[in-house]
């Protein structure tokens, strides 16, 4: 029985690279590729995969938190995250989100394989640069005061969408919401980070990783 994998990274040409490294594996199949964080919610409720390889960094919603909304609906799922950084806020982020590896992109034509293999036998697999950003983070534990530990996972994709120029009318149509329910989000969001313009906020979304410039 094949294994089901759903690709999610904003970049078609790392899909596409991905795609070619994945099939040429016996028992792999590539069921889906989504392009931002959403879709990729929406393509794993359709296509139910085994293992999402999930970009960090992505446009409309981030990875981290594409990741959680993916587990809640379907904890049987694998994660694994792919990233340019070892960054210590995104590997935790991605843990704590529920995901079972972490992956460097500059490594995953060697890794993936062996991820895939790894994860769907439950265990957990890390590239061995992002195992010493665990290690060093259990032996010197710091305050956790990033965006996914300050804001609530809906304060999040608001900020996200603001940051990337999304109207509050855009925005309310996205989340479902109201116009003033929106509005009621961005004070909160201003208020929480101690931020008095949107510039501000853009900002901070950016330093975060919630999003980034080519997103």
């Amino acid at each position: 029985m094949n294994t089901k994998i759903l690709l999610a990274d904003d970049h078609q040409i790392m899909r596409e690279g991905l795609v070619a490294l994945l099939e040429r594996e016996p028992g792999l199949q590539v069921v889906g590729q989504a392009e931002d964080g959403r879709a990729a919610v929406q393509l794993a409720r359709k296509v139910n995969p085994d293992v999402v390889v999930m970009d960090v960094s992505m446009p409309d919603l981030n990875g981290i938190d594409a990741t959680r909304q993916i587990l809640e609906e379907n904890a049987q799922i694998k994660v694994i995250a792919l990233s340019m950084h070892a960054d210590r806020r995104f590997v935790k982020g991605m843990l704590q989100a529920g995901a079972s590896g972490y992956l460097l992109k500059h490594s995953a034509s060697q890794e993936l394989i062996k991820a895939i293999k790894v994860v769907m036998a439950n265990r957990v697999y890390l590239s061995p640069e992002v195992a010493g950003v665990v290690v060093e983070d259990y032996k010197a534990p710091a305050p956790d005061t990033s965006a996914f530990a300050v804001l609530t996972p809906r304060e999040r994709e608001v900020l996200q969408l603001f940051a990337e120029g999304k109207t509050t009318r855009q925005i309310a149509a996205t989340l479902h919401l109201g116009l003033k329910t929106v509005e009621a989000y961005r004070r909160q969001i201003m208020e929480k980070l101690s931020c008095q313009s949107l510039a501000e906020l853009i900002k901070y979304a950016l330093r975060e990783g919630l999003t980034s410039l080519d997103a």
